[in-house]
């Protein structure tokens, strides 16, 4: 598909410019008579081989971008700029070449007469259940910019903490690899040199631990074909079953309680996202029913989302919030205890905007400290697998005069 600049009019007279894209000049020339443009000039765009990006196909939309896309809408909206003038200059100054395609067609869905959340809710890949919803409280009740705002700062939490997590687990995840890879290059290399040096003292009996690793490595060198698809197997039917209602049920279980404090972690992320959403929501004008079952979908967690289904419920029956909550061991009491507070004082939002400013300086300092755990436990870790392999291969050596006695 090719682009083309173009010089028109509109209805009014007034001057307008700019890109489209078409198969060829004269489909590009019609799409813009149907937007009610008078084309004056229009020119193909001719791309040199060094402005092509070739890693167009592999860009994604990440959190940063939309955050930036979401904060520069907000600011040109509370400029009293119109909806379709902001949607063009997104398009031209967002780097993201996959966004701006996505900004292109809600521009096209805006000016076509479409509400700016309906063409959002075309492109669920890049704005989730929270953002659309949070979109179209905004356009209702006429506070757009102070939503998408909301909506910008709501990213960049959640980005700061995910990148908190993830810059956590670099170190651990490199450690495990290298001993992963040093037990692989002993088992294959380092013991076959000795198990032919025992094999040359005929029929002497070696200790338990040199032949089962004698035998791990004769496996894995005689059978690779079977073991490495094995393997692989294994794997891939792990991450197929974590992708089943059941599976996903049982990981989101088992992660709430793992040991040294990553089940409590986990913990505290889950409560920390579901107070920032629904606070989130409440406080741009969603209804509350329809803001917490986008909580339960939003909050990464089946046990949260199933609890969610109870709190709507409870909503229903008349009831408050706090109730079924108090029955899930995931909210601690002090959770419960605020949310309560808010409902009675009518500053809900509030409340839970405090509750999850806590829970995510916990999460930070949590993951400091379990950093600060694991680095000397994987270090020994990686001591003691490698000291088994020299071990069970030097065992026969210190007991060399028995062995050659038998």
């Amino acid at each position: 598909m090719a682009t083309f600049a173009y010089k028109g009019m509109d209805a009014k007279g007034t001057p307008a410019t700019g890109q489209v894209e078409g198969e060829s000049k004269v489909v590009a020339a019609a799409a813009l008579r149907s937007k009610g443009l008078t084309v004056v000039d229009l020119d193909e765009i001719k791309r040199s081989l060094g402005q092509i990006d070739i890693l167009e196909p592999f860009q994604t939309i990440k959190s940063k971008d939309l955050t930036v896309f979401s904060r520069q809408f907000a600011t040109m909206v509370n400029s009293g700029l119109s909806m379709l003038r902001c949607l063009y200059v997104l398009e031209e100054q967002t780097p993201n070449k996959k966004l701006v395609k996505v900004i292109a067609d809600l521009k096209d869905d805006v000016e076509a007469g479409i509400s700016l959340s309906d063409a959002l809710e075309k492109h669920p890949k890049v704005f989730n259940r929270l953002y659309v919803s949070m979109v179209r409280a905004g356009e209702l009740g006429g506070i757009l910019d102070e939503v998408l705002n909301r909506l910008a700062a709501q990213l960049e939490k959640d980005d700061s903490i995910r990148r908190a997590v993830k810059s956590a687990m670099v170190y651990p995840i490199m450690i495990a690899s290298f001993a992963i890879l040093v037990l692989i290059g002993m088992v294959l290399f380092l013991i076959p040199i000795f198990a032919k040096m025992y094999n040359d003292l005929g029929h002497a009996k070696l200790p338990a631990l040199t032949r089962f690793m004698m035998g791990v490595s004769a496996v894995l060198r005689g059978y690779w074909f079977i073991a490495i698809p094995a393997i692989v197997l294994l794997i891939w039917g792990i991450r197929r079953l974590k992708r089943t209602s059941r599976g996903t049920d049982l990981w989101d279980r088992t992660k709430l309680n793992l040991p040294m404090g990553i089940g409590a972690i986990v913990q505290k992320l889950a409560v920390a996202r579901f107070s920032r959403t629904l606070g989130t929501l409440v406080s741009s004008g969603v209804p509350i029913l329809q803001a917490i079952d986008i909580t339960g979908k939003a909050a990464g967690n089946t046990v949260l989302e199933k609890a969610m289904v109870e709190v709507q419920q409870s909503i229903k029956e008349g009831q408050s919030i706090t109730r079924p909550l108090e029955g899930i061991r995931v909210f601690p009491a002090m959770v419960t205890q605020m949310i309560s507070v808010g409902e009675e004082t009518g500053s809900l939002d509030a409340m839970l905007s405090k509750i999850a400013d806590f829970y995510e300086d916990e999460v930070n300092a949590s993951v400091k400290a379990l950093t600060s755990i694991i680095e000397p436990i994987m270090m020994i870790g990686v001591g003691g697998i490698v000291g088994l392999v020299v071990i069970s291969m030097y065992l026969p050596i210190f007991n060399m005069m028995n062995i050659v006695k038998q």
